[in-house]
C-alpha cells in the first residue's frame, strides 16, 4: 500500500484527500504539491482514508496545521500522537 492523493475543490478551498500510508518518502512530493502557488490557509487535508502514518508523517502534518492548513477526518491515533509530539 502506498500514498494516494486526490485533489478537488470545495467552496474556495483546495482539498487533498490522502489515502493509504504516509511515510517519510512521501513528504517531499507533498511539499512540492502544496507549493504550487496555493494559499496554505485555503488547503484542507482530508485524512479519512489514511491508514498508516509514520513519525515523519506525523511531524509533517503538525507543520501543515501550524501553517494554517485544516486537517479533516484525522484518525484519533494520529491526533493523539501529534499532541504527544507537542509535549
Amino acid at each position: 500500500m502506498t500514498l494516494r492523493v486526490e485533489r478537488s475543490a470545495r467552496q474556495g478551498f483546495t482539498v487533498f484527500e490522502l489515502s493509504g500510508r504516509m511515510e517519510a518518502e512521501h513528504i517531499a512530493g507533498l511539499k512540492e504539491l502544496f507549493e504550487l502557488g496555493l494559499n496554505r490557509q485555503r488547503i484542507i487535508l482530508d485524512l479519512i482514508d489514511l491508514k498508516l502514518v509514520d513519525r515523519d508523517g506525523v511531524k509533517f502534518l503538525m507543520r501543515c496545521e501550524a501553517e494554517g492548513m485544516k486537517l479533516e477526518h484525522c484518525p484519533a491515533y494520529v491526533r493523539e500522537w501529534m499532541e504527544r509530539e507537542k509535549n
